[in-house]
């Protein structure tokens, strides 16, 4: 059955919601839906508390190792962490209390070509039951190319069956974010969580567009129970109307009983 997953989103330390599509390297301020009072560790907390399991923390840029690793000291093996990770610092960041690490960029050379063997050292290096290979894309025509360098570069490595089932066997989980509605609180991209819930033979969580609780029982339809669903934006949690935390934690719980 599709769960709840939970997220940290980090920006210059804070928390904080992004449209997803708006993170440049230019300078040029993102578009941010929303920014936290509270610490990281004050997410970490709750999470834990309510017994979430397989959230994931997401370093978008610089100077957010030390708001992600209180996130880790508070909830160790409770949270994955992503952004930045290769495999000279992977191993780093599951001793801080990671239980996963999330990676996407590393596997691509600065034109979008896939690295294999990058892939390869990765899993030599932590095992694939550590590792977690954000997919995340953008539309390309009928289909979906992953997007690398904070979803702004397309790469060359096409989201279809064969390397979803390629790639299934170097990982113990994929992560995806449909980075064209990410943010946007405008409606999930359904024809992707169909996709993915009809190939994928390992884990995935989906997040991007949801705009409803009733979001969660449609992925849950829709993918006959295969993928799991992260809510940003939409949820009261940070600043959203459209979605209430509590709801989202009792689906849980009932999913799980």
């Amino acid at each position: 059955m599709t769960l709840f997953r939970p997220c940290i989103d980090l920006h210059e330390g804070r928390v904080k919601q992004i449209v997803g599509g708006s993170l440049r390297d230019d300078g040029s301020r993102p578009k941010t839906n929303f920014e936290s009072d509270q610490s990281a560790g004050f997410y970490a907390e709750l999470y834990c508390k309510d017994a979430l399991t397989g959230g994931h923390v997401i370093k978008l840029g610089p100077n957010n190792d030390e708001a992600a690793r209180e996130c880790l000291a508070v909830y160790p093996g409770g949270l994955q962490v992503g952004g930045g990770i290769h495999s000279e610092n992977a191993a780093d960041w599951l001793e801080a209390g990671a239980s996963h690490v999330i990676v996407t960029s590393w596997l691509f050379d600065p034109t979008g070509r896939f690295l294999s063997k990058r892939l390869d050292a990765l899993v030599s290096e932590i095992g694939k039951e550590h590792l977690v290979i954000d997919l995340s894309c953008r539309s390309a025509g009928d289909s979906w190319l992953v997007a690398m360098n904070r979803w702004q570069t397309k790469t060359d490595l096409a989201l279809n069956q064969s390397n979803l089932e390629g790639l299934s066997d170097c990982c113990s989980e994929f992560l995806i974010h449909a980075a064209d509605v990410e943010g946007k609180c405008e409606g999930i991209d359904a024809e992707l969580v169909q996709f993915l819930g009809k190939v994928c033979s390992i884990p995935v969580t989906y997040a991007g567009g949801v705009n409803a609780f009733s979001d969660l029982a449609m992925v849950n339809e829709m993918s006959s129970g295969r993928v799991d669903l992260t809510i940003g934006s939409a949820l009261d949690l940070f600043g959203g109307s459209k979605v209430r935390y509590q709801d989202c934690v009792n689906w849980n719980k009932k999913a799980l009983s």
